[in-house]
């Protein structure tokens, strides 16, 4: 059980949405969300609060009569309850529940302590509010996204529950769920803020940490395959450059490697003194870059992807909302803390290097098939008859076509701002636009890197290393072999290809 007191760090989001840990919240979280809506109750009697007694975005210069401060509510949830396209996915909708219900109970929202209570079965229930991918710009935060978490908390529109699409109204009576309290500003306290694109971005690096490693585990197991001279992962070269994430990379691949026999020091071959007379050197002075080069390429990869995750836990552990409560100050203060730049820049970010993640594991993937590069292995690794059979040569297709939508993919959200609501909006942040794209990079990248182990497991099998193996390596490769074949006659690899992403997405390299 997660006990919610203060703060959410990144491991209580992997204990929830991976581990379906159920969460409580701490006495003291509730006192303070009733404090914060008592205090505004009372502060709003007589003063001109945005959103509980006036209009909302351009037409907030309307005041609202008291008897339609609760109307105003529910009819700007069923408004924008506007979203278009696929449903999110019920673990990214978790993320978003989890991230919003922290916000709220900051107590800077003045909400009605139902609003995080009913969230919270909501969660522990593993009830999904139908919430769409398309709607939202990330200025007011995501109002469109979490429009429909609203909708669901009044019990209205529709939830996931136990693998069915149901209507909330009847699940939430046969689960004794009771909606929220709406009294002041409940729908736009949910609505209001950018815990759609910051949910999405968590469950996004929790993905690309895994599929860092997973690259990681590729090119080591590579550098066993092509028997490299390992100086490239040293210590004392990679230290010489200051990045950390550089010497993370080098660091876990010198790990991985410690007990191979089949890495080579430098000192035993090109330093022994026995070449001075050879004018051309058969075997390769240097790797390519793409085994050569893992740390610097990967080290940027992992030192955004830690930069990403402290951006976002600064911004789930924030209060986006507007307008901001301070009880301790007694005043209300208007402003913009609902705008996502903070996560739409870094999901760019993230987006940016999991693609150049996928373009060293197509590079790598196409060593290994490229015959005139490597010169130890059959053209397309083709363990059956050359021009018969084609080996991995389908396959490549695959990878090099999603790399290059990753490619595309990769272009800027974060400056694309259109203005909107009769430019009351007029800088946004397209944040879960941003999210959601970095997400379908991510799958991508899973999918390349399946292409590339699927292949890794076709070169051991002709090279026969088992017994020099790192046991790092063959710790994985006796996994494998219950998933991957040995391909000597053709047949469809579309369901392998499949089976080993979803393995290396559920699953971790070290």
């Amino acid at each position: 059980m997660l006990h919610i007191k203060e703060a959410l760090n990144f491991d209580d989001f992997f204990q929830v949405l991976l581990h379906d840990e159920k969460i409580e919240l701490d006495n003291s979280l509730l006192k303070r969300v009733l404090e914060s809506f008592e205090f505004l109750k009372e502060f709003s009697e007589n003063k001109v609060i945005y959103g509980v007694n006036t209009g909302f975005g351009p037409m907030a210069q309307y005041k609202i009569k008291e008897k339609d401060r609760v109307k105003l509510q529910f009819n700007l949830i069923r408004s924008h309850a506007s979203g278009m396209g696929k449903p999110m996915e019920p673990m990214y909708v978790k993320a978003l529940m989890l991230a919003r219900l922290n916000t709220l109970a900051l107590g800077k929202s003045g909400v009605h302590p139902s609003v995080i209570e009913t969230m919270t079965s909501l969660i522990n229930k593993n009830i999904t509010p139908v919430i769409y991918e398309h709607g939202g710009v990330g200025a007011s935060g995501d109002l469109v996204q979490l429009a429909h978490l609203a909708l669901v908390l009044i019990g209205e529109g529709e939830v996931f529950f136990e693998g069915e699409r149901r209507k909330t109204k009847e699940v939430f009576k046969s689960e004794n769920i009771d909606p929220i309290k709406i009294e002041l500003r409940e729908g736009l306290g949910l609505m209001n803020g950018t815990s759609a694109m910051t949910g999405i971005g968590i469950v996004n690096v929790i993905y690309a940490k895994r599929l860092l490693d997973w690259s990681i585990f590729c090119s080591s197991a590579i550098n066993e395959i092509v028997q490299a001279y390992d100086d490239h992962l040293s210590e004392e070269l990679n230290n010489a450059k200051l990045h950390v994430g550089q010497q993370k990379i080098a660091r876990k691949m010198r790990s991985h490697l410690s007990d191979s026999q089949l890495t080579r020091d430098r000192n035993e071959h090109l330093y022994s003194g026995n070449h001075s007379e050879k004018e051309y050197f058969k075997e390769k002075v240097q790797e390519y870059y793409s085994l050569r080069c893992v740390p610097q390429v990967l080290g940027p990869v992992y030192d955004t992807i830690e930069n990403v995750k402290k951006i976002l836990l600064e911004e789930v552990n924030s209060a986006n909302d507007n307008p901001i409560i301070d009880v301790k100050s007694k005043q209300v203060y208007h402003g913009g803390n609902f705008h996502g730049d903070y996560v739409s820049l870094e999901m760019d970010k993230l987006k940016l290097v999991v693609t150049k993640l996928s373009i060293l594991a197509e590079r790598q993937l196409n060593y290994l098939l490229n015959n005139k590069l490597n010169n130890i292995l059959p053209p397309f690794v083709n363990l059956g008859v050359l021009g018969l059979n084609f080996g991995m040569q389908g396959a490549q297709f695959s990878a090099v076509s999603t790399t290059a939508e990753n490619q595309m993919l990769s272009n800027s959200m974060y400056v694309h701002s259109i203005p909107n609501n009769n430019d009351n909006q007029d800088v946004v942040s397209m944040g879960t636009n941003a999210a959601n794209i970095t997400k379908t990079v991510i799958e991508n990248s899973f999918q390349v890197i399946s292409v590339e182990l699927v292949t890794i497991m076709q070169a051991l099998k002709y090279l026969d290393f088992n017994d020099k193996l790192s046991s790092k390596t063959l710790e994985k490769v006796k996994v494998f072999e219950n998933i991957i074949p040995e391909i000597r006659e053709d047949l469809s690899l579309s369901e392998t290809l499949e089976q080993v992403k979803v393995y290396l997405q559920n699953n971790d390299a070290y």
